[in-house]
């Protein structure tokens, strides 16, 4: 209902741009343009959490990007799911490319849960109604494309925003797991050639991507690989195997500083700013 309420409003009340507040439009295009004019590009956090995949981001999590994230998720501005899920889209296809092009089968974009009680309080729930999105704006490109909510919490966790990177791997460490249904139905789409990209709006330790690639791998048949840091391009498995293993991940927008550490060095650290 509550969501049904902010929909509601939005079609008879007056609107302002969610990233810089100009009257009239939900999204003026100076915050558009920030939003995807740099393009999409790798990402990663310092320190980098164990079985982290290999990230894209659209934009980086800063002035107007960040406004229009937390107008969608805090706020209720449900008419930007569009223009963001918009620019998820091109990371995911960023991520596609790097982790070796298109595959036979559909792309499946699985998101990383929120928690119940996030939903609740929200009215709804933000990544997803964002991955929809973005599989909406694949597929009217010819690109086959479907969201797969597989992952879902196993147990409660606290709040993420006042943890630091530490913190948040030992919150989220085995909070997550594939449903029963989800395993046949990622097991039914990796035989048919398709690739995972795990999507989320925000990264900024990692902690929630490595999660959800454990978890994708603690269903794959016969158990999971073991992990080996730093090396990423060690052999996969085959056939329905392969798509539980490392998969590739995109977010609409990373920390600033993950940006730039693909361009210098790994010392660099960012500021875990996000909440989920």
């Amino acid at each position: 209902m509550r969501g049904w309420w902010r929909e509601f409003a939005g079609l008879v009340l007056p609107v302002s741009c969610g990233g810089c507040g100009r009257p009239r439009t939900a999204l003026c295009p100076l915050c558009a343009a920030e939003l995807t004019g740099s393009g999409p590009g790798p990402v990663r956090p310092a320190p980098e959490p164990e079985g982290l995949p290999d990230v894209h981001a659209a934009a980086p999590y800063e002035g107007g990007v960040r406004a229009l994230i937390l107008a969608h998720k805090e706020r209720g501005a449900l008419a930007l799911a569009g223009p963001l899920g918009g620019a998820l889209a091109g990371a995911v296809e960023a991520a596609e490319r790097a982790s070796g092009g298109p595959g036979p089968g559909p792309l499946l974009l699985v998101p990383v849960p929120s928690s119940r009680r996030s939903v609740r309080a929200r009215g709804h729930d933000p990544t997803r109604r964002i991955a929809l999105a973005a599989a909406g704006r694949l597929r009217r490109t010819g690109r086959a494309a479907r969201v797969l909510a597989v992952l879902r919490q196993r147990r409660r966790v606290a709040d993420q925003s006042e943890l630091d990177a530490r913190g948040r791997l030992a919150n989220l460490a085995g909070a997550l797991e594939v449903s029963a249904g989800g395993v046949r139905l990622l097991d039914e789409a990796a035989r048919a050639g398709g690739r995972v990209v795990l999507v989320d709006d925000l990264m900024t330790t990692g902690a929630s991507l490595a999660e959800a690639a454990r978890a994708l791998a603690a269903a794959r048949p016969g158990g999971p690989r073991p992990f080996i840091p730093g090396l990423r391009d060690s052999p996969k498995g085959e056939g329905a195997e392969a798509l539980f293993e490392q998969p590739a991940a995109a977010v609409v927008a990373s920390s600033p500083s993950s940006f730039e550490i693909n361009r210098n060095s790994r010392g660099s650290c960012i500021v875990a700013g996000g909440e989920r």
